[in-house]
């Protein structure tokens, strides 16, 4: 899997929901939460979206990115209070030393 093709239902399997359960409306904040990971591991690293598709690890951190926003409920992810998990991961390839 790379990074583009992450969708919704792999994260509701991912965050263990029972996809019955689930809302119009919580389905919308999953994809929001989705669309704010890949902006920010691009903004992280400084790699475009088919760049980040390169390297199979970002799925895991846009995977940890995401858990880390549904299980808090907001959208803290700061440079200052990263995941060292995703950090590791987005080091490895960053371009982006500004």
């Amino acid at each position: 899997m790379i990074v583009s093709e992450i969708t919704v239902q792999d994260l509701i399997i991912y965050l263990r929901l029972n996809g019955a359960d689930i809302d119009a409306n919580e389905t919308e904040k999953i994809g929001e939460m989705l669309d704010s990971a890949k902006q920010w591991v691009q903004s992280y690293t400084g790699l475009t979206l088919d760049e980040c598709d390169k390297y199979p690890d970002f799925v895991s951190a846009v995977y940890v990115l995401v858990q880390d926003m549904y299980d808090n409920r907001c959208f803290y992810v700061d440079k200052n209070f990263v995941n060292k998990v995703v950090k590791s991961i987005l080091d490895m390839h960053s371009i982006n030393y500004i």
